[in-house]
């Protein structure tokens, strides 16, 4: 079955012999060109053949012009509309050369950050928590503003070919409380979605985090969830299979991967097929591998998860 039909039945809710697989890392070339980290995403894809690419996205949101970071109310209504064409030049040519290579052939998801991550990344970084507990009215006024921003990078990502938004969520106890995440991550996180919600077939969002605040993330809009399923907190794939009427993506437990033989994988792997079931599911890691991962092993990977096709 080509890559396009399988990922297809599985987004319409039918049954498949063995279920599409990617996996995914950091390239660490975010300094370069587009057209550099296009080559060395698709010659990855290629390489590991696998059934959908997952495009990283390491370009950093930039803060307001003259600031070196963001730590107080006035710094936070410094923040505006952007020039996404310009933020984002390379990340669209990148995404513009897989679309041409990848035509008819298999599907890509852009990866994007919430806006609550989106500022905390790049701009507040450790002032994040001061600015929620000092400043909530100014952080709330700036997650709009990045919020719309985002969504125009998303639809310009998904005019060039994306098949869908990956979009990462943190979610976990261990990054924020519930009511930091209900006040400052989820709203935003879910105007994200929602605005894409019509626009493609394989929007994600990831639940980032090991403590995850699950009941509150099941009304996403989204395609398909993302999360570490196979992490000591889970939940499991079919407990949220249970809850959504969409895909889950999992089975793969990322952070043991380059850390196990190729004999313990092919077990992984099929006991993560087992837990995923034949419907609504894609076979991934929970989140990015390690980049210094055995080849043989996610060739492992990639051979097990078609066993049976």
């Amino acid at each position: 079955m080509d890559k396009i039909r399988k990922v297809d039945r599985v987004l319409r809710g039918l049954e498949v012999d063995c279920p599409p697989v990617s996996l995914w890392y950091h390239f660490g070339v975010q300094h370069g060109s587009g057209r550099q980290f296009a080559d060395i995403t698709l010659e990855y894809f290629d390489y590991y053949d696998f059934d959908f690419l997952k495009v990283m996205n390491d370009i950093f949101y930039p803060p307001p012009a003259g600031l070196e970071e963001v730590s107080s109310a006035k710094d936070l209504r410094d923040i505006g509309p952007l020039n996404i064409e310009s933020v984002w030049e390379q990340q669209f040519k990148a995404l513009e050369l897989i679309s041409a290579k990848l035509e008819g052939q298999a599907y890509f998801i852009d990866t994007v950050f919430d806006p609550w991550q989106t500022i905390r990344r790049g701009m507040a970084g450790e002032h994040i928590q001061a600015l929620m507990d000092t400043a909530p009215d100014a952080l709330l006024a700036a997650l709009e503003v990045v919020t719309e921003n985002l969504i125009n990078y998303c639809q310009r990502s998904l005019a060039i070919g994306s098949a869908g938004i990956f979009l990462s969520v943190a979610a976990g106890a261990e990054i924020v409380t519930r009511q930091e995440f209900l006040t400052f991550v989820k709203p935003f996180a879910a105007r994200l979605l929602e605005a894409v919600a019509d626009r493609a077939k394989m929007n994600t969002v990831h639940i980032h985090g090991e403590e995850l605040f699950f009941e509150d993330v099941l009304d996403f809009t989204a395609a398909i969830f993302s999360w570490w399923d196979r992490g000591p907190k889970g939940p499991s794939l079919q407990w949220v299979k249970e809850r959504i009427s969409g895909c889950v993506m999992g089975g793969i437990d990322q952070k043991i991967v380059s850390r196990r033989t190729p004999a313990f994988l092919n077990q992984h792997v099929a006991e993560g097929i087992r837990m995923g079931g034949r419907t609504r599911f894609l076979l991934a890691g929970g989140c990015s591998i390690d980049t210094w991962v055995y080849p043989e092993s996610l060739r492992t990977i990639v051979a097990e998860a078609r066993q049976g096709c």
